[in-house]
Formats: structure tokens, C-alpha cells, sequence
């Protein structure tokens, strides 16, 4: 098929429009589509979002934090803030105190929350991760309890709730 502008290209780009209840078809050239603005929307999407991702660490680094590499990787914390990418998993723990508020600005929180949520030595939930879901809960149901203005039940999990917490 040829392009509908130009008559001599082969039409490699279909483009739909519908204005004011109009709708159009054309089917155009590469040449012809870039002059009449329609551009490959994904072209660089993998650079623009490594650089989406990597502003979200700022672009003020201080002269320290050039300095340290990840000895597993090579990654330096600027690499990480310039790319949006972290080099491995021991980068983690080496620029944590840099990484866990950019981490908790882009997810709202630095702690896993799903399902599996919770770690286990050797398949058994420890005494702590127990008592911790068991605060999260007595909490969820205090914030329930609250909204539903019950204020009765509310204050008995008010006093659970400081139980718990004088157990830990």
C-alpha cells in the first residue's frame, strides 16, 4: 500500500483520528508521518524512564558518596541516582541510609507488605514477626472500630494494643 501523502513510499504507519466526532484514517510513510508530527511514541522510552527513576534520588550527590563501590558490583550510589537502577543486592545495605527515603517516597513505605510478608528461620515465624503482625492487626481493627464508633470495643483493643507493645 502506498502512502495516502505522498503517493511514493510504501505506507508503513496507520494512524486513527477522531476530532469533533470525526474520525480519520491515513495510511503514511515514515517521512510523511514525521512531518505531519506523528513520531514512534516509544523511541528512548528506556532512557527517559531510567532518568524518571533516577530523579527521584536527586541530583545533589555529596563527594563521599561518589567515592563508595559496591564491592560485588562496582556500583557507585551516583551510578544508582544518574540510571534508577541498583547494581545488586548488596548495594541494599551499603547505601541504605541514601536509598530507603528515595525507596519509601516512590512506595510509600520500605517494608514488604503482601502476602509473604513475613520471613521465617527455617519455615517458623519468630516470637517477634508474630507479635508484630498481631500489633498490625489489633491496630487495623482499632482504626476499624474507631470509624464504626465503637467506642466500647475500641478501647478494649486501645488496651490490647498496649499490652502487646509493653510485652515487646
Amino acid at each position: 500500500m502506498k502512502c495516502q501523502k505522498c503517493g511514493a513510499e510504501n505506507a508503513n504507519t496507520h494512524i486513527k483520528t477522531i476530532i469533533n466526532g470525526e474520525f480519520k484514517e491515513y495510511d503514511l510513510c515514515s517521512e510523511c508521518a514525521k512531518k505531519m508530527g506523528y513520531t514512534n511514541v516509544f523511541t528512548d522510552m528506556e532512557s527517559d524512564f531510567s532518568n524518571f527513576l533516577g530523579s527521584f534520588f536527586g541530583n545533589v550527590l555529596p563527594a563521599r558518596t561518589q567515592a563508595t563501590r559496591c564491592e560485588f558490583c562496582g556500583s557507585t550510589y551516583a551510578d544508582i541516582a544518574k540510571t534508577g537502577n541498583v547494581g545488586c543486592a548488596n548495594c541494599y545495605e551499603l547505601f541504605a541510609d541514601r536509598l530507603y527515603p528515595s525507596i519509601s517516597r516512590i512506595h510509600g513505605n520500605t517494608e514488604h507488605c503482601g502476602k509473604n510478608s513475613v520471613s521465617s528461620v527455617d519455615g517458623k515465624i519468630t516470637e517477634e514477626q508474630s507479635k508484630k503482625q498481631k500489633l498490625k492487626k489489633l491496630r487495623s481493627e482499632l482504626d476499624k472500630a474507631v470509624k464504626e464508633q465503637n467506642f466500647e470495643y475500641a478501647a478494649e483493643l486501645r488496651d490490647k494494643i498496649k499490652e502487646t507493645e509493653e510485652e515487646q
